[in-house]
């Protein structure tokens, strides 16, 4: 009996030895990671070896330039935010260290961090048009070849990549361009310079249309079609995965929801929410005449562009298990908005008049009250341009030119002037040129 409880008795004694020597180690963090942010400008998450004292971590780590920030969760696992308020103009130096809560100290470790969202343009070059994007230290570089025209570009939502459409001779090529990021480094490493690879080819370069939508996963949605008759496709290419065709009908280009899971797909009646696979097949149809305008960085909320049978328009804020609220209406055409958070702030662009049209751009709260109104004397939006956020910078990304002058029968009298990549400030709604030609303008998620 004796050799038999020795060999029973001698792994749970190693065991528990083992255990109680984890125990008197220090604390470890083992990841650290930047975190989407729903409401604020950037956030990080934290793991730990064993359960953090939140308040320790608080009162012991440490952001070069200071912010207000907010810590969140519990026991391993915690999230650090920068305050709604905070403005980001450079990268930030983070000290991380506290107790856990046997109260044995974590070695402290020093990372840097930039979350801000880079500019990525259309840029007409000899020979076509190419993508460039502005690195951190304001240099411009170029991320994709020489296109004889560049049709459509999606950052994928996880800042791993941009897809594109370009035109060649046979029809719309659709690309994927890998992009490496290090926005986030041990302090001893450093930051470094977004690196591009060589684009990768998603179709065979025939297809007459495509749309591409992507989420934060860094999934991408492709809808395209070739000159055959019944050749429209739709295909999703999970990050990581094999692509899958999808067997869904839309009247339009579709939209991943930003968190994963979905897609909005307009129907003739209406909009329609779809639960993507694995999950069990679910949808629910929203009816009306209304187009997705934008998403709000906090899961469910979206902005819905409403058509009236009078010719009006208006904005709808959309969020879970409510019905869509009116915070805009009127008869000018609304031509691109954006969304803070839930949807504590709302910006529109908008167009009135047909021989001289006006642009102004709107800031509205969640009630539809508008607290500011600029109006952009002399100047055109650019066809096709979205207002795209970056919340750390606190800035809208757009792309503008200014009106071309006409003689008096109407016609120009001088060139097409050239558009213009253009950051408005969306506190003050001045805007700032980047010092770029281009025909279209995004943020790269860092």
């Amino acid at each position: 009996m004796k050799p038999i409880a020795l060999a029973l008795g001698l792994p749970l004694a190693l065991a528990l030895a083992q255990q109680q020597l984890l125990l008197r180690l220090p604390p470890r963090l083992q990841r650290l990671q930047q975190s989407e942010a729903s409401s604020g400008p950037a956030a990080l998450e934290l793991d730990f070896s064993r359960p953090m004292d939140r308040a320790s971590l608080a009162a012991s780590s440490r952001l070069e330039p200071a912010f207000k920030v907010r810590w969140h969760g519990s026991g391993n696992r915690l999230k650090l935010s920068l305050d709604a308020g905070s403005r980001i103009s450079g990268p930030i130096r983070v000290l991380v260290a506290g107790r856990d809560r046997r109260g044995q100290a974590l070695q402290p470790s020093s990372w840097l961090w930039d979350p801000r969202a880079r500019p990525l343009a259309v840029v007409p070059v000899d020979g076509g048009q190419q993508l460039q994007l502005q690195q951190s230290d304001g240099r411009w570089a170029s991320i994709s070849p020489v296109w004889a025209q560049i049709l459509a570009v999606e950052p994928l939502g996880d800042g791993s990549g941009v897809a594109l459409v370009s035109r060649s001779r046979g029809g719309l090529q659709i690309w994927r361009i890998p992009l490496e990021q290090r926005n986030l480094a041990p302090a001893t490493q450093g930051l470094a310079p977004v690196r591009a690879h060589a684009p990768v080819a998603l179709g065979d370069g025939r297809a007459v249309f495509a749309h591409l939508s992507s989420n934060r996963r860094g999934d991408l949605l492709i809808q395209s079609g070739g000159p055959e008759p019944m050749s429209a496709q739709t295909r999703l290419w999970p990050r990581g995965e094999r692509p899958r065709r999808l067997g869904i009908d839309a009247s339009g280009p579709m939209r991943l929801l930003p968190q994963g899971g979905g897609v909005v797909v307009p129907v003739n009646d209406g909009l329609t929410l779809m639960d993507l696979p694995p999950r069990p097949t679910r949808q629910q149809t929203l009816p009306g005449s209304r187009d997705l305008s934008s998403f709000c960085p906090r899961s469910g909320r979206a902005l819905l562009l409403r058509h009236w049978p009078d010719f009006r328009r208006s904005i709808e804020l959309v969020e879970p298990g409510q019905a869509p609220r009116q915070l805009w209406l009127g008869t000018q055409a609304l031509v691109a908005s954006s969304c803070l958070g839930g949807g504590e702030r709302l910006w529109l662009a908008q167009i009135d008049g047909l021989q001289r049209p006006e642009l102004t751009v709107l800031e509205l709260t969640r009630l539809g009250q508008v607290v500011a109104r600029r109006q952009l004397h002399g100047w055109e939006l650019e066809p096709g341009t979205p207002l795209s956020l970056d919340p750390s910078r606190h800035a809208l990304i757009l792309v503008l030119k200014p009106q071309a002058q006409t003689d008096a029968a109407g016609e120009p009298s001088t060139a097409p002037p050239a558009p213009q990549a253009m950051v408005m400030d969306t506190t003050t709604l001045t805007l700032r040129p980047l010092g770029k030609r281009a025909r279209l303008a995004l943020w790269l998620p860092p």
